[in-house]
C-alpha cells in the first residue's frame, strides 16, 4: 500500500480498530459502537457497562496496548458474513448490541466483517466494518499515533439515546507528521476565542440567559462596530439599499415561505396566551420580510437588479450538545442580503457577490475554497427549476474559472448553494459566505416585473451573505489573529504609561485627550504598577498594538517612545506625527 494522503484514512480507520481491540482487552465490560476515520483522525464510541469513566492515564494504557498490538505484526482480513442472523445473534450473546442493531440496519447491504489475525490464523478480534484496511499492523507505526481526549456521545448521535463514551485519536504515517499536527493543535488551542474570550473580556454565554445566546462585552463590541460600518459603506457603494424587518411574525408567513414544513425543529414557537389563531414564530431567516418589502412596490425590468441588504439578527433552535462559543450559538446576526433580478442578469450578479467576497475576505488576509451544494432530499419547487438553478451557479463561476468542488445534496431545501470556505491563519477552513439561488421562493409568494415585452414575469432570488453570522465570524476572526487584532479593529489601539506618574502624568493626560480627540481608542495607564509590567501587560496580554511611554525626554520633545506589539521599540515619534501614522493605518486598514 503506497503511504500518502489518500491512503492515510485507510491507516487510521485500521487504527480505530486497533485501539477498539485495545480497549476491549484491558476494559472487558466495554461494548462496541461505531469507530469512523476522520479528516484529522479516528475516533471510537465505547459503552462501558461497569459504569466506569476513562481518565487521562487510561489513554496511555490504551495507547501502550496498541503499541503492543501493532508489535505482534497482526493481519486485516476481510470476511463476508453468510448468515447475517446467526451473526446477530452472536452479537447478542456477546452483548454487542450496538453491532447487533447496525448489521440489522444494513443486512441487505452484503455485510462484512474485519478480522484481526495472528501469524497462526487465530482471530483476535473482529468488527462489523466495510473496509477496506491496511494489510497488517505494520503499516502502521507506534510514535505515530496518539490518543486525543475523551468526550460524551450519544449513540446515533441522539439525545434519547444512551451516552456513550467517545475516544479521540489520530494517526500518521510518521512521527514528523504526527509532531506537526500536534504542534498544530496546540496553536489551535492557544488561539481558541472562547479562552480568549474570557482574558480579553470580549464575550460571555449566561446560564440564566440560555445557551447559545452571547452578551457582547464592550471591547468585542467595537470590533463588530468598526466591521459593521465597512459592511454599510461597502454595500451601499456596490448598489444596495439597507432594510430592517421584525423579530417575529405569524406562522401563516412561515408555512407560505416553506419554512414550517421544511425547517419546523429548529424554529422557536411563541406560546399563545390568549384565544387568538394567530401563532407567531421568532424568525428563523430575513428572506420572506424582504420579499415583502419587493411586493410592497411594482417593478420592471429598468428597476432591476434591486439589492436589498439587512443586519438581521435571527433565531435557530439547536441541540445544546452542538453549541460553542460563537461559532455555533442560537441567536445570530446574519449580514443578509437578497438580490431580485432577471435571469439575464444573473449571472454577472453571482459574480458581483463573488468579487464582494473576495474583495471582503483580502482585508482580513484570509484566502478561500468553493463549493457548489447540490439539491437535497428534502426540498421545494420544480427539478426543471433546480437545473436551472445549478446551471447558473455553475456558468458564474466557470465565466471566471473559478475551481470549485461539487457538494451532493447538500442544498438549502428552496435552492443549490456556492459555499465559501475562508482559510484563516493556521490554515483551518470555516464555511462563511454564501450565495443561494432560489427560483421557489419569487414563486411561492407570487413577486413579479413588467418585461420589455409588457408581459409580468417573476424574478430570480439571489439569497447571500459575506460574513455568515456576525457571531460565528467573530469568532473566526478572534482565533484568525490569536486576540491580537490588527489597529483598525483592536479595541484600545494605544495605551499612554507614564514613567512617574508625579512628574509626567500631566503631559501623558494631554497626550491621551488628543489622541482621544482624534478619535483613537486610547488608554492612559495611570496605576502605580512599574512601567515595564504595565507595558508587558499591554502589549503581550491585553494584546494592545501599540504603547507610547512618556518620560523626561519626551516631554522635552514633544514626542511619545513607542513600542509596537510583536516588535518591541521602534523609535520616538512627535505627538502629531505618531497620530498621523495611526491615522493612516486604520484607514488603510493594514494587516
Amino acid at each position: 500500500m503506497e503511504k500518502n494522503n489518500e491512503t492515510l484514512g485507510v491507516l487510521r480507520h485500521s487504527a480505530s480498530h486497533i485501539m477498539a481491540q485495545a480497549v476491549q482487552k484491558l476494559f472487558p465490560s466495554a461494548k462496541l459502537a461505531i469507530g469512523p476515520a476522520t479528516d484529522t483522525g479516528f475516533y471510537y464510541d465505547f459503552d462501558l457497562t461497569d459504569g466506569h469513566a476513562f481518565t487521562h492515564d487510561d489513554l496511555e494504557k490504551i495507547e501502550e496496548e496498541m503499541k503492543n498490538i501493532i508489535k505482534q505484526n497482526l493481519t486485516f482480513e476481510r470476511y463476508e458474513i453468510p448468515n447475517v442472523d446467526a451473526q446477530i445473534a452472536e452479537f447478542k450473546a456477546e452483548g454487542e448490541i450496538y453491532k447487533a442493531e447496525l448489521l440489522e440496519e444494513h443486512r441487505n447491504d452484503n455485510p462484512t466483517l474485519y478480522l484481526t489475525k495472528d501469524k497462526d490464523g487465530n482471530v483476535l478480534f473482529n468488527d462489523l466494518c466495510a473496509g477496506p484496511h491496511i494489510p497488517n499492523t505494520s503499516f502502521i507505526k507506534g510514535n505515530a499515533i496518539k490518543l486525543l481526549k475523551v468526550a460524551g456521545a450519544y449513540w446515533r448521535g441522539n439525545e434519547k439515546n444512551k451516552m456513550l463514551q467517545r475516544i479521540y485519536a489520530t494517526a500518521f504515517w510518521n512521527k514528523e507528521d504526527l509532531q506537526d499536527y500536534l504542534n498544530f493543535l496546540e496553536e489551535a488551542e492557544k488561539r481558541d476565542h472562547r479562552k480568549l474570550g474570557t482574558q480579553l473580556d470580549l464575550f460571555s454565554v449566561r446560564e440564566e440567559i440560555g445557551a447559545g445566546l452571547v452578551l457582547w462585552h464592550p471591547n468585542l463590541a467595537i470590533v463588530r462596530e468598526e466591521i459593521e460600518n465597512y459592511w454599510r459603506t461597502e454595500h451601499r457603494k456596490r448598489g444596495y439599499v439597507i432594510v430592517h424587518s421584525p423579530q417575529i411574525a405569524k406562522s401563516r408567513l412561515w408555512e407560505l415561505s416553506g419554512h414550517i414544513d421544511h425547517y419546523r425543529e429548529n424554529m422557536f414557537f411563541i406560546q399563545k396566551d390568549d384565544d387568538s389563531d394567530d401563532q407567531y414564530i421568532v424568525k428563523p431567516m430575513n428572506c420572506p420580510f424582504h420579499i415583502l418589502i419587493y411586493q410592497a412596490n411594482r417593478h420592471s425590468y429598468r428597476s432591476l437588479p434591486l439589492r436589498m441588504a439587512e443586519l438581521g439578527t435571527v433565531y435557530r433552535k439547536e441541540k445544546s450538545g452542538a453549541l460553542s462559543g460563537l461559532t455555533r450559538v442560537q441567536g445570530f446576526t446574519q449580514d443578509d442580503a437578497h438580490v431580485f433580478c432577471t435571469p439575464e442578469q444573473l449571472v454577472d450578479e453571482i459574480n458581483e457577490i463573488i468579487d464582494f467576497v473576495a474583495d471582503t475576505m483580502n482585508i482580513f488576509n484570509m484566502s478561500f475554497e468553493v463549493e457548489l451544494s447540490t439539491r437535497p432530499e428534502s426540498f421545494v419547487g420544480e427539478i426543471e427549476n433546480w437545473d436551472r438553478a445549478e446551471a447558473g451557479l455553475k456558468a458564474a463561476m466557470d465565466r471566471r474559472g473559478m475551481k470549485y468542488e461539487i457538494n451532493e445534496g447538500d442544498g438549502a431545501f428552496y435552492g443549490p448553494k456556492i459555499d465559501f470556505k475562508i482559510k484563516d491563519a493556521i490554515g483551518r477552513t470555516w464555511q462563511c459566505a454564501t450565495i443561494q439561488l432560489d427560483f421557489n421562493l419569487p414563486e411561492r409568494f407570487g413577486i413579479k416585473y413588467q418585461d420589455r415585452d409588457g408581459s409580468m414575469k417573476t424574478p430570480v432570488m439571489l439569497h447571500r451573505v459575506i460574513f455568515g453570522s456576525m457571531e460565528r465570524f467573530h469568532g473566526i476572526l478572534i482565533e484568525h489573529y490569536a486576540g491580537a487584532f490588527p489597529t483598525w479593529l483592536a479595541p484600545t489601539q494605544v495605551a499612554i504609561v507614564p514613567i512617574s506618574n508625579e512628574k509626567h502624568i500631566d503631559f501623558a493626560e494631554q497626550v491621551y485627550k488628543k489622541m482621544r480627540d482624534a478619535g483613537l481608542r486610547v488608554k492612559l495607564d495611570d496605576r502605580s504598577e512599574s512601567m515595564n509590567y504595565k507595558i508587558r501587560e499591554s502589549l503581550q496580554d491585553k494584546k494592545i498594538p501599540y504603547v507610547c511611554v512618556i518620560g523626561d525626554k519626551e516631554i522635552e520633545s514633544n514626542s511619545v517612545a513607542v513600542r509596537k506589539r510583536g516588535v518591541g521599540q521602534i523609535g520616538t515619534f512627535g505627538v502629531d506625527e505618531f497620530i498621523s501614522n495611526i491615522e493612516k493605518e486604520i484607514k488603510d486598514k493594514a494587516q
